[in-house]
């Protein structure tokens, strides 16, 4: 009989048609430049000679090019002068892709079910021209045995070089513009956001809020938890099984999430190869008083990667007067001097005195401070640089740097462009909004930046705002809360392993888990804003890499090479391991082999090594294994063997689960913008119990919105008290959705004032029909508001 049902539930009429469309369903067509390194290409550092045409970008160094320019001259050596005329080029054409930027599709290296070819994939009509011509150089560019075999028969040889994937084939992946448009220029979709790429550094950290290097040859960098524990990790990416420093009994926090309490920052001494000084910034608690404590440390003298605890030195001690708005950064920016960043004491709108803290010069809190520790030994614990702004100002505090800072989270200084140095030195920062906007800024000495006056570039304190004496200093960027509501500031990229990122300033939002990017004009001198997403398809299908992170973006760093990471947790809790250090990676194009080399000093290590275990993983990419190619081109396949059909059908059943909603994994990507949306089915007419809905995306996205459930013939919303990403999983799972990208909360999506609350204190396994299935505390029964209604941000494998 000639047809039979699959497994989507179809009626194919021949096994003919369904191998046909199996062979174009194995072999899709990606954007995806790759070399037979599984690397991205590159610009050679000196020029190339012989494959010139990849001289810009692609997969050869100077080095191979010369080796493959020896090959051509011995393989011409074997022709007279008509077959070195007519031959010659197409000879260079084919050895020099090895050096395309897609060398992998052309000699199916991307797929490592497949032997690598010794020719590239040839389309039709080139092949036709080649073997009409040269056939006769088959065998003098490659020992394939089939080459000899077929070298007589153009129909069979050219059926026998072609491509699965006909885009990649050459010379037509040449002419091809979805290819060649925007080639080794970091990908963007089609609303602008660029795509890049994650490699896992760490894991398994406790609030990872920290990551610093010592600056001294070792390549080390040392991570802190905010429960007040600093682990070093040496290059190879092993921990050491001992801190670097334990002062968890005298950091104040607690489990609750998002408390901003606990150790908050960590920078080496500029000298620190020569004087073994370090300094933290901390919350401790004195008697009924909170505190942030500055203090000094030095290395032990027994150990390098152990901190000398009874070394320490209080630099400087302020009262907090509420729990939050702790600050938290300490850094020494080029001049030497260690510079402090202070919250405005906390509470909402810095209420602190006729102007608040921040505005205050005579208060410490809602400041940047810069003081001078170098020469400390002796006398008093830091002196006062001279050039300080408000030095002479009678009621001003001389330490005071800026003002009008509300709670400035994360800052970094610009190494400055590696050929220029241009923009060295400047001091970026994110600062944290109350509730419209957020913004970055670059700290310049004696500025009012413009907190508790102002928020972003709108008036906070209208009375403020207008006073003429203001004089303060706008941020380089703001934006609202529909975007995120925690800013965490990041750094100018000026590592070397990704040159198209070379000046950009990324960042991100701790709440919305957005990841963002500033890159100054140079004709403006304004900055332009692009968001960046996690690259889809096979953007990310490079060795080691992932485009998948938690959600909650803790803080930034870079390591001693100036490569840029970023650490987040899937729980915002000082207690919860689920913290994950990240390195951004442009997959678009890379440094040439060689040129970021660097040897790391040797590190003395009395401690046991724990050697690092990645965990995360790409996602929303499958890469199907191509059959074997068939040992005789022109033989069909077995249309009537059983076990064949079986085969095929078990394939189309793996790719029926692939589509099939599966439970949400650990690892949260961050919201993509790019959208095929998949809303879910809903009843006119008649809801059951426990139907959800999705409502208040601004932009009518079905994958996001408040969470609205039916439930005893009425809709309501769901209170964020204990809402997190079990209970996502049965929303989104519930609507057809693959993954639950984000548990939202704090009424994101907006407030559902005109309906009832159904649901409080749900808490599901991740595996109920409904939320109604999970356990909360009856439907109806509550103990709170609108403004907690709780969300949901749901994805397909990743790709949406």
């Amino acid at each position: 009989m000639w047809y039979f049902c699959d497994v989507f539930g179809r009626i194919w009429q021949s096994p003919f048609i369904l191998f046909y469309l199996l062979a174009f369903w194995i072999a899709p067509a990606f954007l995806h430049p790759q070399c037979l390194d599984f690397k991205p290409p590159f610009q050679p550092q000196q020029e190339l000679q012989f494959c010139q045409m990849y001289k810009y970008l692609g997969c050869c160094d100077y080095a191979r090019d010369q080796e493959l320019m020896a090959k051509y001259y011995r393989i011409m050596d074997n022709f007279d002068y008509y077959g070195y005329s007519n031959c010659a080029a197409y000879v260079q054409d084919l050895l020099c892709q090895e050096c395309s930027p897609y060398a992998a599709h052309l000699f199916d290296a991307e797929d490592p079910s497949t032997p690598l070819r010794t020719i590239p994939g040839l389309c039709p009509d080139y092949c036709s021209q080649f073997h009409s011509k040269c056939r006769s150089f088959l065998t003098l560019l490659s020992d394939d045995p089939r080459l000899s075999e077929l070298q007589h028969d153009q129909r069979r040889l050219c059926q026998y070089l072609e491509l699965d994937d006909p885009d990649y084939c050459y010379p037509h992946l040449l002419s091809n513009e979805r290819l060649t448009k925007n080639l080794g220029r970091t990908a963007a979709d089609s609303e602008g956001c660029l795509q890049l790429c994650l490699e896992e550094v760490a894991n398994g950290l406790r609030n990872p809020l920290a990551m610093v290097h010592a600056n001294d040859g070792t390549h080390r960098f040392f991570i802190a938890e905010q429960v007040g524990l600093v682990w070093v990790y040496l290059p190879d990416r092993s921990k050491l099984e001992k801190p670097f420093l334990n002062i968890t009994k005298a950091v104040l926090t607690s489990p609750w999430e998002g408390d901003e309490r606990g150790f908050l920052g960590l920078t080496f001494h500029p000298n620190f190869k020569y004087n073994g000084k370090l300094y933290v910034y901390y919350s401790v608690e004195v008697g009924f008083d909170e505190r942030i404590r500055i203090s000094e440390f030095r290395i032990s003298s027994t150990d390098m990667n152990v901190v000398d605890h009874g070394s320490e030195r209080i630099i400087l001690e302020i009262d907090e007067p509420a729990s939050n708005h702790n600050g938290g950064q300490l850094l020494f920016a080029d001049d030497g001097y260690l510079y402090i960043f202070t919250g405005d004491g906390g509470m909402a709108g810095d209420p602190f005195g006729k102007f608040g803290n921040a505005q205050n010069k005579s208060a410490l809190l809602g400041k940047v401070l810069r003081i001078d520790v170098d020469d400390n030994e002796r006398g008093p614990l830091y002196r006062i640089p001279p050039d300080n702004p408000f030095v002479h100002e009678p009621k001003a505090r001389p330490e005071v740097f800026a003002y009008g800072v509300r709670n400035m989270w994360r800052c970094s200084v610009d190494r400055g462009d590696p050929n220029t140095k241009e923009g060295k030195g400047r001091i970026f920062c994110g600062d944290v909004g109350q509730n419209k906007y957020e913004e970055v800024d670059i700290v310049e000495k004696g500025r009012n930046y413009g907190w508790r006056a102002k928020e972003g570039f709108s008036c906070y304190d209208k009375k403020l705002c207008a006073n003429s004496s203001l004089d303060d200093v706008l941020p380089i960027y703001a934006y609202p809360h529909k975007m995120g509501k925690s800013v965490t500031g990041g750094y100018v990229y000026r590592g070397c392993e990704n040159p198209n990122l070379n000046g950009m300033y990324i960042f991100g939002d701790f709440m919305s888990g957005r990841l963002m990017s500033l890159k100054e004009n140079r004709n403006t001198r304004n900055w332009e804003y692009s968001e960046i997403c996690m690259g889809v398809g096979l953007t990310c299908s490079f060795p080691g890499l992932i485009n998948n992170y938690y959600p909650y973006i803790i803080s930034f760093a870079e390591d001693e090479a100036g490569e840029l990471y970023f650490m987040s947790t899937e729980i915002p809790s000082a207690t919860s391991p689920t913290g994950v250090v990240y390195k951004i990676a442009d997959p678009s194009r890379r440094a040439p082999p060689g040129k970021c080399h660097y040897e790391p000093l040797s590190v003395r290590v009395r401690s046991n090594l724990i050697p690092f275990e990645p965990k995360e993983t790409l996602i929303g990419v499958h890469v199907p294994t191509k059959h074997p190619r068939l040992s005789n081109p022109e033989e069909p396949p077995d249309t009537g063997s059983e076990d064949w059909l079986q085969e095929l059908l078990d394939i189309f059943r793996e790719q029926d689960e692939q589509i099939t909603p599966t439970p949400f994994t650990p690892t949260t990507p961050k919201p993509l913008r790019t959208s095929r949306q998949r809303k879910g089915r809903r009843r006119k007419d008649k809801h059951k119990n426990g139907a959800v809905r999705l409502v208040g995306d601004e932009d009518g996205r079905g994958d996001r919105g408040r969470v609205e459930v039916y439930a005893n013939g009425e809709w309501g919303t769901v209170c964020d008290d204990l809402w997190n990403t079990k209970n996502a999983i049965v929303v989104c799972r519930q609507l057809g959705f693959h993954h639950a990208l984000k548990a939202s909360k704090f009424a994101e999506f907006g407030e559902g004032m005109n309906l009832k609350i159904i649901l409080d204190d749900v808490q599901c396994e991740g595996t109920e029909e409904t939320l109604l299935d999970c356990q909360h505390a009856g439907i109806g029964t509550h103990n709170c508001a609108h403004y907690e209604d709780a969300g949901v941000i749901c994805g397909n494998s990743g790709l949406e």
